[in-house]
């Protein structure tokens, strides 16, 4: 899945994209690590994985990497 970043701290190694519909969602330090990043910026284009989450019905980001073509 395709989305934007959005917010990074790079204190914590975490933050939130932007997916196509507008949607926000957060990602932990985790799911940055798996990606092999080092550094993210607003407005890049990153792909995502997600698995479910705890909630019926949510998504958990599992890893944030940068979107190649």
């Amino acid at each position: 899945m395709q989305a934007t970043a959005y917010t990074y701290d790079p204190d914590s190694r975490s933050g939130q994209v932007l997916l196509d519909d507008g949607t926000p969602m957060s990602f932990d330090a985790a799911a940055f690590d798996a990606g092999g990043l080092r550094l993210l910026r607003p407005g890049q284009r990153v792909r995502i994985e997600t698995e479910p989450g705890a909630g019926s019905g949510e998504r958990r980001i599992t890893l944030v990497t940068l979107q190649t073509f």
